[in-house]
């Protein structure tokens, strides 16, 4: 029998891996020299640690060959930091009854990686498996947590065929339709899955449609370099028929729609072409101008001749681009909108920017005539500036003004041009205020405000309305908090000495009491005695000695990484019920305990505050980081905490989550303390922030991350277990939170 030998280089990989299955050693060389080309050093360790626990699941070889082999591969494309939100579906498969679904699920990443390229798809994808695996487990005749999932191991083999031909979008109205109607006919669920039943394909049929960007992505990107030169990053993102996103572009690249349709005569690749042309001609002739002193009205028109301009200079370098510009650009009828009863600004301004394009219009209209001629006759001469559009536009919106203008039913019928970008880096602001172009805009710095020139992160939010995310809609700006005096928080924990006293016993109970050897090191607390001795007889027999003859130890049997989340809205600067003091100063005294008794039990924790603005200003303040001690610059930070503008809890807990789900922790924990429920001053409706916050925490649950709220508001019952289940504690006596909030970390995590 020949025996396989591991390459010295990968031994204590393949010793740490502890992997009894023998097919698994003649394939374990060859994948680490890929992955070593792959991954870095973090890389290597989580992918061999995942590698271990799947071998050790009790599903046979197949989970921790296939994971061995093409994990690689897609970590070349989603990136390596995707694999633990990877290993959770796992996870949350092998403790359902769905454990025979994990091997077909491994099977199909390497073609779901191919064909969604960013990490924003590749969430919607987990998000959509585990939403099917949750609504088709155990629900069989009523009957819970008995049969597993009879159609998701058959989808998972589809995979190739399915993300072949649908969109994501187009994918999770299949998967709905077939849970939807199959829910309770296992068999027949197994056949619409597998596609062989009759309506599985006509329902695959109806939504295979349009033209894939990922298909095309190559040769839209020759199309950029070749005839524009230009290029950037290509970012789909999934169309949603509630509510349509509209093309855009930033610093991280273009985005565009996943899937375009056939319209109007135009093939789905053209109508790409159409909106790629538009973006980059923006880039090439727009310059971006003061928005401050126009109008909404001025704005719009502005934008409307702006948008027509770049066309017009883009069909004079490349007339093919007519055809394709005229047949996607609606022609609004001149007499359809009712302008007694409706507002036809758009109506208006979407005729002359037809008239400037084609120059065959049928347009009998004064204004729209004249100054669709002097567009024209401005261009013969030079070609119109930004600045000398806006001159342009505000002269066609004082002229055309009429009373109905202001009404709030507004004339939409073939105004909307959907190819065209959202304008947003047509704008700049000196103000910002809530403008949908100041999206994506630099926030201003304000006096004391220590921000590190971090571009904003862009989270979705979840419209309970519609059932669905609207996409990049808020925007987290993080910075550093501002120091302060560390003396005051040292006074603090002089203040409650007696409470830290009591408190230190009930954390030398917790305090994690086993070691665990460490062997080979070439740097350690003590000789490696068995090591040492093998050593020394390799020398004297004139072989090269093992140099790691030393060892060290660590502590085991308690592993959490904590991230503290405060609430720093302006309702934190009232008096607290029965005390002089305000609830800020009582949440800062609580939560230097809490450091406190964290740091004593030697837990990696993070401190972090939030408040929001508007959905385009969530602030998000590092007090402490994970690899931060806690030392007189923490305590800084805790002392200058402010309290200000208000609470948008969904978007902060989702951009904590970021840095908490890196921590390598077999529990995570985010306590979120707040004294009241979500709110901003843009969000009219009440309940939109509290089911964005539900969702948040549902987010969490599907990252392994347990979330824990503490609420200081005596009202917080009409709420809080909407939010989070069962997952909170209301603290009705502000003043009793110092005393018990770090009791309350203890007993959660005892």
């Amino acid at each position: 029998m020949e025996i396989t030998t591991i390459p010295q280089e990968f031994e204590l990989y393949w010793q740490r891996l502890d992997c009894g299955f023998p097919r698994v050693e003649p394939v374990f060389a060859d994948c680490m020299r890929e992955a070593w080309t792959v991954l870095t050093n973090a890389g290597m360790d989580a992918y061999i640690e995942y590698a271990r626990y799947l071998g050790k699941m009790g599903r046979g070889a197949e989970p921790i060959l296939i994971f061995l082999e093409e994990w690689p591969a897609v970590a070349k494309v989603w990136g390596e930091s995707a694999l633990s939100e990877v290993m959770v579906a796992i996870q949350r498969m092998s403790k359902s009854p769905n454990g025979k679904a994990i091997v077909p699920f491994l099977q199909s990443m390497p073609t779901a990686a191919r064909r969604l390229h960013s990490q924003e798809q590749m969430r919607d994808y987990i998000a959509l498996v585990l939403d099917f695996m949750e609504r088709t487990t155990g629900s069989i005749h009523g009957i819970h947590q008995t049969f597993p999932s009879p159609g998701l191991p058959e989808f998972f083999r589809q995979i190739p065929v399915l993300l072949s031909q649908l969109s994501l979008s187009g994918l999770k109205e299949w998967v709905d339709y077939g849970v939807r109607f199959y829910n309770d006919h296992p068999e027949r669920q197994i056949d619409y899955f597998s596609l062989r039943s009759a309506d599985s394909r006509a329902v695959l049929q109806r939504e295979r449609h349009g033209t894939l960007l990922v298909d095309n992505e190559r040769r839209l990107d020759m199309f950029l370099r070749g005839l524009w030169r230009d290029e950037d990053l290509l970012i789909p993102y999934s169309n949603d028929e509630l509510r349509q996103p509209i093309p855009y572009y930033d610093k991280l690249g273009i985005r565009l729609p996943d899937v375009y349709q056939d319209d109007k005569g135009i093939s789905g690749i053209d109508r790409y072409r159409a909106a790629l042309t538009h973006i980059v001609a923006h880039r090439r002739w727009t310059r971006a101008i003061i928005a401050d002193n126009l109008s909404p009205f001025q704005r719009m028109a502005v934008e409307f001749i702006e948008d027509s301009r770049v066309e017009y200079l883009a069909m004079k370098e490349y007339p093919g681009m007519r055809r394709i510009f005229l047949a996607l650009h609606p022609q609004p009828l001149e007499d359809a909108c009712d302008v007694e009863n409706e507002s036809s600004v758009r109506h208006r301004l979407a005729m002359l920017s037809r008239a400037i394009l084609d120059t065959d219009h049928p347009y009998k209209n004064t204004h729209i005539v004249d100054y669709a001629r002097r567009f024209h006759e401005a261009m013969l001469v030079s070609d119109l500036s930004t600045q000398e559009v806006v001159d342009l536009a505000i002269s066609f919106i004082v002229k055309t003004r009429l009373p109905s203008d202001h009404l709030p039913k507004t004339y939409f019928t073939d105004t909307v041009i959907d190819y065209r970008d959202d304008n947003r880096q047509m704008w700049k602001f000196i103000e910002e205020g809530d403008e949908e172009e100041a999206f994506d805009e630099e926030r201003k710095i304000e006096p004391g405000e220590e921000l590190k020139g971090l571009p904003p992160r862009h989270y979705p939010e979840w419209d309970y309305n519609s059932q669905s995310y609207r996409p990049d809609w808020v925007s987290v700006y993080e910075s550093l908090h501002p120091r302060g005096n560390p003396a005051d928080i040292d006074r603090l924990l002089e203040k409650h000495a007696a409470l830290a006293k009591r408190l230190k016993k009930m954390l030398d109970l917790l305090k994690p009491q086993d070691k665990v050897r460490i062997r080979y090191q070439e740097e350690g607390s003590e000789l490696d005695l068995d090591v040492a001795l093998r050593s020394l007889i390799d020398y004297k027999g004139g072989s090269s000695p093992d140099l790691r003859i030393n060892m060290s130890h660590k502590t085991s049997g308690r592993n959490i990484a904590v991230t503290v989340l405060l609430d720093l809205s302006e309702s934190l600067n009232e008096k607290a019920a029965g005390s002089e003091q305000t609830i800020l100063e009582l949440s800062q005294e609580a939560v230097s305990l809490l450091a406190w008794a964290i740091e004593k039990l030697g837990d990696p924790f993070s401190i972090s505050g939030f408040h929001s603005n508007t959905r385009h200003d969530v602030r998000f303040m590092h007090i402490k980081g994970f690899s931060e001690k806690w030392d007189d610059e923490v305590k800084g930070r805790l002392a200058a905490m402010e309290a200000s503008y208000s609470t948008r809890m969904g978007a902060a807990m989702r951009h904590a989550s970021h840095y908490l789900e890196k921590q390598q922790a077999d529990k995570k924990l985010m306590l979120i303390l707040t004294d009241g429920e979500p709110a901003d001053i843009d969000s009219k409706d009440g309940r939109i922030l509290i089911e964005d916050a539900r969702q948040a925490v549902k987010e969490l649950d599907r990252q392994g991350i347990y979330a824990y709220c503490i609420n200081l508001d005596p009202k917080a019952d009409e709420y809080v277990k909407d939010i989070f289940g069962k997952q909170y504690t209301i603290i009705d006596k502000v003043a009793d939170l110092p005393a018990k909030l770090p009791q309350l970390f203890i007993s959660l995590t005892k």
